[in-house]
């Protein structure tokens, strides 16, 4: 007998890199995980992203959206950009609590994968005398990321742990704009999070 391969509806919350700038969008973060993803599931996926988002826009622009679709499962890939705006740490943290216990009010079985900022020292196009300030400062992001993660029970992908020392050493990983990733530097990041996504689904109770 072959069992039907279980439904999921899967959202993705977040900024450019979830909308996919810099590369063909088939080959961005959002399609390649839902690929990895059809692999043992039917999934719907939603894709939510704008680019030039900042954690506070996630919260009043498109978690509404996302809510109202009841997700099973939810990647969101914001960050960046509130690095580079210098956000206050704080403000992010009490969005990214709103946005979770949104999401749970929801469903209160939803998977939540959260990607923090990328390691934001290696794009070329930061100006060099910056990208200490900006990758230290998205050392402290993630911190605070990594400390709601543990406190909510979220999953954690690693991006700029894992992939940080592979975009500094190889820029051309990096789209025209030598800001986002390209079609290979996207690969790198999307074999972090499946890994994220797998382990998040492994813990969510049907």
């Amino acid at each position: 007998m072959i069992l039907a391969a279980v439904a999921l509806t899967y959202v993705i919350l977040g900024d450019s890199t979830a909308a996919g700038v810099g590369a063909d969008y088939q080959q961005g973060i959002a399609v390649q995980t839902t690929a990895e993803l059809s692999k043992s599931h039917t999934v719907t996926m939603t894709n939510l992203g704008v680019s030039g988002a900042r954690i506070h826009d996630v919260l009043k622009e498109q978690l509404p959206r996302a809510a109202a679709i009841k997700p099973d499962l939810v990647l969101l890939a914001v960050a960046p950009n509130d690095v580079t705006h210098l956000t206050c740490i704080g403000s992010m943290r009490r969005d990214l609590l709103a946005i979770v216990l949104r999401l749970r009010a929801a469903n209160p079985n939803v998977a939540i994968v959260i990607t923090g900022s990328a390691d934001m020292s290696t794009p070329p196009r930061i100006p060099r005398l910056l990208r200490g300030i900006a990758g230290a400062r998205a050392r402290a992001v993630n911190r605070m990321f990594v400390s709601v993660a543990k406190q909510q029970r979220l999953t954690f992908a690693p991006i700029a742990a894992e992939t940080g020392p592979l975009f500094k050493k190889d820029p051309s990983l990096f789209g025209p704009d030598r800001f986002h990733p390209n079609e290979r530097g996207y690969a790198v990041w999307t074999a972090v999070i499946n890994r994220a996504l797998a382990e998040a689904l492994t813990t969510r109770v049907p």
